[in-house]
């Protein structure tokens, strides 16, 4: 019977998936904490801002709170004891991070928690991504309206294994507006106003005809809310980035509209004439085409560049999401797969017309050196706008196109390094930039997203240096030889993600999604 349900699924058409079965509620054993005072001793600390190492130090936290960081001796020279902070009273929890890492959870603003068929439960995504420090991950959107501010909600209150949650949608969704359609730019006030009160944080917006766009966005920078856009290549020439940007949309997400924004010799792209935008091959593979009609360091990216400093428009790049149109091979054989990745959702990811992102049709070499040539492109300009001091942003949109949720987040990382990022760079990225994107449109400080007195607990632990090399932080971690023992070991995976102040063991959390993974190749073997 379940295997005649997950054949009948398949056939089914899989662009937008069907709503997720919630987290269930958390178990006892299922993280510790948060303690009246929890003490972290001994760590080297990267705090996020993108200052240098620095240890050792004891971090102490109040039930959620830090609310102390004190530097406790000096390397290489065993603790003075009598300068480290004492136990104080009520229930203390002491970590040893002697020689281990700490920095601040990842805040990952570009996620969609699956949905059926492909990952139909919410627990298997809510661990692979706690499993890999991120702390909080914003929705663009997570399912529904109505449930994903109900797992918000049940996040916010630490009755289920998930990162806290901020909540973006996009216009005309929910429950009062089935049936409706947003057609003038009062329609898209009204919805704005209707989502504030619900609660929706921000907006996820596409390429709105300009009318539209203009009243969303002004409608919801009065009430305080977010705003990040996929500006679809089919809706671009209408409505570029920087079009965009100058009716005050907060920030992009992927790639489309940046170069359109800057073209040398175009107006729109110039594309094939047998062009069918429905067909997903000639969708993303002719967006890399684009590389060779702007010119890096010229006046039209000059004045781009300048001109979204001049905004504080922040880029949340997604990188990850189509790096496997630059070796498809790579992508489908990642480490992580047998172990973790559920069956259906590589189902999901083998080419198909109707699967969203699997659009491997008839992949060519041709189509992976013009994506290579693509990223060489935006990568320099991600590159030059951080150097320049804008603020780039982690994202991973996980759950297409081979990329696992958590490990495609940690490969972010990977690629803002090879954008030419320095990997504090990296981490004020994923930590520090990305709070204050989320806070930007709230005129608010931020709360989390550095290791700070006063703010949240959200910390990663790990035994491994991420300075050194960023695939410690991956849940199957690094490979490395052992000169000692001449054999090849795993080393790293993040031994703690520490949210709210409550401590979970992310190997543990990774054990359950094996288990996960286990149990749906046994049913499928009936």
């Amino acid at each position: 019977m379940k295997k005649l349900l997950f054949a009948v699924l398949l056939l089914l058409p899989m662009l937008v998936c069907a709503q997720t079965i919630g987290a269930p509620d958390r178990k006892p054993g299922e993280g510790e904490g948060p303690f009246d005072r929890l003490i972290i001793r001994g760590a080297i600390l990267i705090d996020g801002t993108g200052g240098p190492a620095s240890g050792p130090v004891d971090i102490i936290v109040e039930d959620n709170k830090i609310v102390d960081i004190a530097r406790v001796g000096v390397p290489k020279v065993p603790i003075d004891e009598s300068k480290r902070p004492k136990l104080g009273n009520g229930k203390t929890k002491e970590i040893d991070a002697t020689g281990k890492y700490v920095m601040p959870g990842l805040i990952d603003l570009h996620v969609h928690t699956g949905g059926a068929p492909k990952a139909p439960e919410a627990e298997y995504v809510y661990k692979l991504w706690m499993a890999h420090g991120i702390t909080t991950i914003r929705g663009v959107p997570f399912g529904n309206l109505e449930w994903s501010l109900k797992e918000k909600e049940r996040s916010a209150k630490n009755e289920i294994v998930a990162p806290r949650m901020v909540s973006f949608h996009r216009i005309g969704t929910g429950k009062e507006w089935e049936g409706r359609k947003i057609l003038t730019p009062e329609d898209a006030r009204e919805w704005v106003r209707y989502a504030n009160k619900k609660g929706v944080d921000g907006l996820k917006l596409v390429s709105h005809r300009p009318a539209i766009m203009e009243a969303v966005l002004d409608e919801a920078n009065s009430l305080g809310m977010g705003s990040t856009a996929h500006l679809a290549q089919s809706g671009v020439a209408q409505m570029n980035t920087i079009d965009a940007a100058r009716l005050g949309l907060t920030s992009m997400t992927h790639f489309y509209g940046l170069f359109e924004s800057m073209y040398e010799n175009n107006d729109v792209q110039p594309w094939p004439v047998d062009i069918n935008y429905g067909d997903e091959q000639h969708r993303f593979g002719q967006v890399a085409r684009q590389w060779n009609l702007v010119k890096p360091g010229g006046e039209k990216w000059n004045a781009l560049l300048d001109e979204f400093l001049k905004l504080d428009f922040y880029i949340n790049p997604t990188m990850t999401i189509y790096s496997a149109g630059r070796d498809v091979m790579r992508a489908r054989n990642a480490d992580w797969h047998e172990k973790y990745t559920l069956p259906s959702l590589m189902d999901f990811f083998s080419p198909s017309r109707t699967s969203h992102g699997a659009y491997w049709f008839d992949w060519t070499t041709e189509d992976e050196v013009a994506w290579k040539k693509y990223y060489q492109v935006w990568m320099q300009f991600l590159n030059e706008y951080k150097n320049r001091g804008g603020k780039i942003t982690l994202g991973s949109d996980s759950g297409f196109i081979y990329q696992l949720y958590g490990f495609g987040t940690i490969l972010e990382l990977e690629m803002f390094q090879e954008a030419g990022f320095h990997p504090l760079e990296v981490i004020r990225a994923a930590t520090m930039h990305s709070a204050q994107e989320i806070f930007k449109p709230l005129k608010k400080p931020i709360e989390y997203g550095v290791i700070r007195e006063g703010l949240l607990a959200d910390m990663i632990i790990v035994d491994e240096n991420p300075l050194q090399n960023l695939k410690v932080l991956y849940g199957t971690g690094a490979v490395r030889l052992n000169d000692d023992t001449a054999k090849v070991e795993r080393v790293g995976g993040i031994e703690y993600t520490i949210k709210d102040g409550i401590i979970y063991d992310a190997k543990k959390l990774l054990s359950d999604v094996e288990a996960m993974v286990d149990k749906q190749k046994q049913e499928r073997s009936k």
